[in-house]
């Protein structure tokens, strides 16, 4: 079975190396259609001129343009919140959540909206704005899978995701609040082009004390770029970028037993400091331990080499990490 590689070399000095560095329905049978009553006796409904009855519920009462305005307002504090909470998530978990709770909300809000009879003055503008708020949380309902399955991994991502759809309901919203000053722009976020953001290979994003005389050989055999972090202890030694399709060694590790997680993605996010989309995140279940050894002929020390991909012959399991719990940068 294929898996990461991970593999120990023993340096003497500075050049010796030890070890291997559907079908139509049925029609309804059983019964005549019956109509109770007398035709044309007393109580009957009155004939239509074109000879068949006809009954008409009205239309409920347009409402006052004050009391509009509170319904609106009811709705909007809501709507807005949840959108700014959406764009302040901080990790997956909470942006997993926020974006459910925003379709809810957009929905919900959505539905008691168009239970309601507008001023007949904005009766398009008030259509056009719950049809695009019904898209508008459906489209998050879609996205929200997407968060599921690590293909959006932030907030920026998510609102990249949207972006059509936002920008619809950011018009529709400043459409109605310019026809009588109702409370209905709920959209407050710019929302940035995708892109595709990339550190050069080997750049450190954390770099620690590196005086040591061991070295960390890293091969990212995968499509995707990667973060490796590496964690002595409880503390982060350093974090560094390696790309897809390429490798960087790490000199001057200090002695000490480490523990080695990595991150792969798509559009490295520098603030955030994490992949923006198609992430996922791992560790090496087994810790490696750098050891200089000093004789009185010699000096010895380990060097690792590890691959973030899966190959023939590999011998390090890797297991996966809930993201709220990966070391970052």
């Amino acid at each position: 079975m294929a898996s990461p590689r991970l593999i120990s070399c023993v340096l003497a000095l500075a050049a010796l190396t030890a070890g291997a560095c559907s079908s139509p329905a049925p029609a309804l049978t059983g019964g005549e259609p019956k109509v109770s009553g007398v035709a044309g006796g007393k109580g009957a409904a009155p004939a239509t001129s074109g000879g068949a009855s006809a009954t008409t519920s009205p239309s409920a009462a347009a409402l006052t343009p004050e009391a509009y305005k509170s319904e609106l307002d009811s709705r909007h504090k809501t709507m807005a919140a949840a959108i700014d909470a959406l764009v302040g998530a901080r990790g997956l978990k909470a942006l997993d959540q926020r974006v459910s709770k925003a379709e809810d909300a957009l929905s919900g809000a959505a539905d008691a909206l168009a239970a309601i009879s507008p001023p007949d003055a904005v009766r398009p503008q008030h259509d056009e704005y719950v049809n695009t708020l019904r898209a508008f949380a459906t489209e998050l309902g879609t996205a929200s899978g997407k968060v599921g399955a690590r293909d959006l991994c932030t907030s920026s991502a998510v609102l990249t995701d949207l972006d059509d759809k936002l920008t619809a309901l950011d018009k529709a919203g400043e459409a109605l609040q310019s026809a009588g000053d109702y409370p209905a722009d709920i959209v407050d976020v710019s929302v940035k082009k995708k892109q595709t953001r990339r550190l050069g290979n080997g750049s450190f994003i954390r770099k620690g004390t590196l005086n040591g005389r061991s070295s960390l050989q890293i091969d990212n055999g995968g499509s995707r770029d990667a973060v490796v972090t590496v964690v002595k202890g409880g503390s982060k030694a350093f974090s560094v970028y390696v790309r897809g399709k390429a490798k960087f060694k790490v000199r001057g590790v200090r002695d000490g037993s480490y523990k080695i997680y990595f991150t792969h993605g798509v559009d490295w996010d520098g603030k955030g400091k994490t992949f923006t989309r198609e992430c996922s995140f791992e560790r090496f279940q087994k810790s490696v331990k750098f050891k200089t050894t000093f004789t009185a002929t010699q000096i010895r020390w380990h060097d690792w080499r590890i691959t973030l991909h899966a190959i023939s012959g590999g011998n390090a399991r890797t297991s996966p990490v809930d993201p709220d719990d990966f070391p970052g940068g």
